[in-house]
C-alpha cells in the first residue's frame, strides 16, 4: 500500500484505522478543481454481523491490515468472500443466500428451512476445508474460482527462486459442486506463489497472475483448467517514456488485468522521477511523474500504444503555505466493451475515471459516500461494467451498485 495522505489500496479496497465499535477519524483534505457530476448509488442489500450463513465475520477488524473480505457480481449475482470466517456466500440481488460455501470448523453448521412461503427453496450448503481464502471470481456458467492458502504440510519450496509456493485456485461448478484445484500446470499441479489476481474471460478462461519480488508471472489456462501460457513479466520490461527522455526515472506496476475478448492483458504502470535538491545538486527524493496503460498480447508479447491516465491532485497545507501533489488513480479493471476504469479517493468520496479503449472519450463521476462512517471497503466491476462495493460499517455492512453500464451506453447512443 502506497502511504499517502489519501491512500491508494491495493486490491481497491482499504481497512480504516479504527476500532470496530468505536470511532475516532481525522482525514487531510483531498481537493479536486472543477465540478465532477455525481452518480447515483443504488443500495441492494445489507449484512448483519455474527457467525450465522447469512451474517459476516469482522469482529476482528481492528488495524490497519491485509484483510480477506472482498466482494464479485456476476449475472446479477453477489459473491461475498469472508476470509476471516473462511467462508463463501453467494447471494441473488434480493440479499437472499443461494450458494453457502463454509468450513464447518469454524462456522455453524448451516440449518437452512426446507420451507419458504410453502416453497420449497433452492438454497445449498456446501461444506469444505477453506484455509486461508483471499481472492475469488466467477465465468459465465457460475463456475466459482477461489484462492486458498494450503496447510504448512503441503507447500512446496522453490530453492531456486527461493520461493514458497504455497496457494492454488479451488474449482466449484456451477450448483456449488467441488471440482478440483488448479496448479501451475493446470488440475492438481504445483501450486502458485503469491497470487496477486484471479480472473475469467467471456470464454470462461481463467488468468492468474502471481507477484514476485522483482516480477510478475501470469498463468492463462483454459477453460477445462489447461495451461495456454506462462508469461513473465519484469518490472523494469515496461516501456518507460521517461527514460527515453533521459530522466532519472523508475516505473512502478500496479495491476495487471486481463481483456475479456481477446488475449490480451492492461498493464497499470505508474512512473516516478528523482529529484534533486536545488542546493546541493544531489539526488534527494523521488516525485511522482504520470501513469498509462499498456495493452499486452500473451500470444507475441507485444505492448501496444499507451494511454495516458489523469491524475488526481491534492492540497498539502503547512502554515500560510501550500504545494499541489499528484496522486494516481487505481486501476479497477476493463469492461468487456473496452471501458478502463480507474477510481481515487476524495474528500467527498470517491472520484471514478472511465476511458474508452482508444483513449478517444473520458468520463468522471463523483461517487459521493461519507468514507467517515467506513471501517472498510471493497469495490467489484463486472464484465458489463457496473460498478459494485461492500461498505462495512459500524452497525452492518451495506452492498450498493452504480449503473455505470447505463451511463456509458448514454454515451455512445449519443
Amino acid at each position: 500500500m502506497k502511504n499517502t495522505p489519501c491512500s491508494r489500496f491495493l486490491r481497491v479496497s482499504f481497512l480504516l484505522p479504527v476500532l470496530f465499535l468505536a470511532a475516532g477519524f481525522s482525514f487531510l483534505s483531498c481537493e479536486r478543481p472543477g465540478k465532477v457530476v455525481s452518480l447515483e448509488e443504488k443500495p441492494i442489500f445489507s449484512l448483519g454481523y455474527g457467525n450465522f450463513e447469512n451474517q459476516l465475520n469482522v469482529f476482528d477488524l481492528t488495524s490497519v491490515s491485509e484483510v480477506s473480505t472482498s466482494i464479485v457480481m456476476r449475472n446479477g449475482f453477489f459473491y461475498v468472500l469472508n476470509g476471516e470466517a473462511r467462508k463463501i456466500m453467494e447471494m441473488n440481488n434480493f440479499g437472499d443466500l443461494v450458494v453457502y460455501f463454509y468450513n464447518p470448523e469454524f462456522n455453524p453448521k448451516s440449518s437452512f428451512l426446507q420451507q419458504k412461503g410453502g416453497r420449497e427453496t433452492t438454497m445449498k450448503a456446501v461444506e469444505y476445508g477453506f484455509n486461508e481464502l483471499s481472492g475469488i471470481t466467477v465465468d459465465s456458467s457460475q463456475k466459482l474460482y477461489v484462492v486458498d492458502t494450503l496447510p504448512m504440510d503441503r507447500q512446496e519450496q522453490d530453492e531456486k527462486q527461493q520461493l514458497v509456493l504455497s496457494q492454488i485456485v479451488l474449482r466449484f461448478d456451477g450448483k456449488g459442486n467441488y471440482m478440483d484445484y488448479i496448479g501451475q500446470q493446470g488440475p492438481g499441479g504445483t501450486p502458485f506463489p503469491y497470487v496477486k489476481g484471479i480472473y475469467t474471460n467471456n470464454a470462461d478462461e481463467l488468468v492468474v497472475v502471481c507477484y514476485l519480488s522483482s516480477y510478475y508471472t501470469v498463468y492463462w489456462f483454459s477453460a477445462s483448467g489447461y495451461l495456454l501460457y506462462q508469461l513473465p513479466i519484469a518490472k523494469d520490461s515496461v516501456p518507460n517514456p521517461l527514460k527515453d527522455e533521459g530522466l532519472d526515472s523508475f516505473s512502478n506496476i500496479t495491476a495487471i488485468i486481463p481483456d475479456y475478448n481477446s488475449r490480451t492483458l492492461y498493464l497499470a504502470v505508474d512512473y516516478y522521477k528523482s529529484y534533486i535538491d536545488e542546493a546541493s545538486r544531489l539526488q534527494s527524493g523521488v516525485d511522482y511523474d504520470s501513469s498509462r496503460v499498456y495493452s499486452l498480447s500473451v500470444e507475441d508479447g507485444l505492448y501496444g500504444e499507451p494511454i495516458e491516465i489523469l491524475s488526481d491532485s491534492e492540497e498539502i497545507t503547512e502554515g500560510f503555505s501550500g504545494e499541489q501533489y499528484s496522486i494516481p488513480y487505481d486501476f479497477l479493471g476493463v469492461t468487456e466493451s473496452g471501458w478502463l476504469f480507474f477510481i481515487v479517493s476524495t474528500q467527498k468520496g470517491f472520484d471514478l475515471q472511465m476511458i474508452e479503449g482508444d483513449g478517444q472519450r473520458i468520463l468522471r463521476r463523483e461517487l459521493a459516500v461519507d468514507r467517515k462512517k467506513l471501517l472498510y471497503y471493497d469495490f467489484d466491476l463486472s464484465d458489463t461494467g457496473i460498478l459494485s462495493a461492500l461498505f462495512v460499517r459500524n452497525d452492518k455492512a451495506d452492498v450498493v451498485w452504480w449503473r455505470t453500464d447505463s451511463l456509458i451506453q448514454s454515451v455512445i447512443n449519443n
